[in-house]
């Protein structure tokens, strides 16, 4: 099977595409080489921008592909480039959307491919949308052979997933963590949420990968496994040898400090994410996210704590850290005093 990628080196398609190769796919990535580290050996690199559209379009002149992934497309018009650029030389196109595209505020669980998509506190979540129905449209009126997958907070040896954290990554909440600092959970910390490892994603995208009943299907890959935020910020802390010291904070707090927070939270995070993988195991029977959260995570820190140029400081988003914890626990006294 020929397969192009695009992207290739991210969280969720790095794993996808070292799995494709196990298994005998011919992998050629489509990339801008800013990280050439990660791009394993046996797949063919190609080097451009698939926002060059006329560049792409030479290079790719005159092949065909089993299947094409696009893991970059954020906007309709990046997907109206995709179905211009691949119409007609691939027997599968995967579209990797986002799970956070499902109904905010959910009405019912579990979450269902057929949950209906509308996400009023997320643009990200509205774009992906967008696209899917850019996507769905050219499906129905041209053909065009797409299927959409949508991950739900899928991590990596190379990423510890959190709900809070700065542009930096996750090192300065682990930092945080050590130290005895505070560490921000937001709401309760008891919604239930689904993490992915990314070694699982990959054997649910690589069963999806060149499957014809998977054309013109939206299909959610995720774990079965889902836990507590509170669970999430203990297992980081075993994985640390630390408890950690949790402050519950509601997410609209939150997101009065930080306007950014008013998606990744209420537009996703705030709320319970269990999903049912029905769907993903009838199209690939056999299919089963075997990495417990506790194991896939004490991956990721030992990962992060062997690799220094991993470890990026982020003394803005720590001082943010002390503001809000401050703010909150000064209004908490308000209260008490009243």
């Amino acid at each position: 099977m020929k397969v192009l990628l695009i992207g290739g080196t991210g969280t969720i398609s790095s794993a996808a595409v070292k799995l494709a190769l196990s298994r005998g796919a011919e992998v050629a990535l489509l990339t801008r080489g800013t990280h050439p580290e990660l791009v394993p050996d046996g797949a063919e690199c190609i080097r451009a921008d698939i926002a060059d559209e006329e560049k792409v379009r030479k290079l790719l002149s005159g092949r065909a592909f089993d299947a094409v992934a696009d893991f970059t497309v954020m906007t309709p018009e990046q997907a109206a480039r995709d179905v211009s650029l691949f119409t007609g030389n691939t027997g599968q196109f995967i579209f990797i959307s986002s799970a956070s595209a499902y109904q905010k505020p959910p009405v019912r669980y579990p979450i269902t491919e057929s949950t209906p998509l509308r996400n009023p506190f997320w643009s990200y979540s509205r774009n992906k949308i967008a696209c899917e129905e850019l996507f769905t449209a050219a499906y129905r009126s041209e053909g065009f052979p797409v299927t959409i997958i949508r991950p739900s907070h899928t991590y990596s040896e190379r990423s510890v997933p959190l709900a809070v954290h700065g542009e930096n990554g996750s090192w300065q909440v682990l930092q945080r963590i050590l130290s005895g600092k505070p560490v921000i959970v937001h709401g309760d910390g008891l919604t239930l949420w689904t993490f992915t490892h990314a070694d699982d994603f990959a054997k649910g995208f690589c069963g999806l990968l060149g499957n014809p009943h998977a054309i013109g299907e939206a299909v959610h890959i995720t774990s079965d496994e889902s836990i507590t935020w509170n669970d999430a910020y203990e297992a980081i802390g075993a994985a640390l040898g630390v408890k950690p010291n949790l402050v519950h904070i509601p997410s609209d707090f939150l997101a009065a400090f930080d306007p950014e927070l008013l998606g990744k939270l209420l537009g996703d995070k705030a709320y319970c994410g269990v999903f049912d993988n029905s769907k993903l195991k009838r199209l690939v029977p056999g299919f089963q996210a075997e990495i417990r959260f506790s194991d896939g995570v004490r991956r990721s820190v030992e990962y992060l704590r062997s690799h220094p140029e991993l470890q990026t400081p982020d003394p803005e988003f720590d001082a943010w850290c002390d503001r809000v914890v401050a703010a909150h626990f000064a209004g908490m006294k308000d209260l008490g005093n009243g």
